[in-house]
């Protein structure tokens, strides 16, 4: 039982070291293709949600704040008060 537990083991150990290897070579001669974002035209940055309620500095606040948490991701469409 000691011996087939030490051979798997080992097997295992193997495995982990090949694939780390292998890993290691693919990163080295096949880096990961650099994506290229599409700029926002700044007249989509002006375009804000118009809420009922809300003064242009309230919906310019959340806006912003939105954009920020997203990294410029997020889009605000529609804004309501609970």
């Amino acid at each position: 039982m000691v011996v087939g537990m030490t051979t798997v083991f080992a097997i295992l150990l193997i495995v982990i070291y090949i694939s780390k290897g292998l890993i290691s070579l693919v990163n080295k001669y096949a880096p990961e293709e650099v994506v290229v974002k599409k700029s926002v035209t700044p007249a989509r940055e002006r375009v804000a949600p118009v809420a009922a309620g809300l003064s242009g500095q309230e919906t310019a606040a959340i806006v912003s704040a939105v954009s920020t948490l997203t990294h410029g991701r997020g889009k605000v469409v529609k804004i309501e008060k609970l």
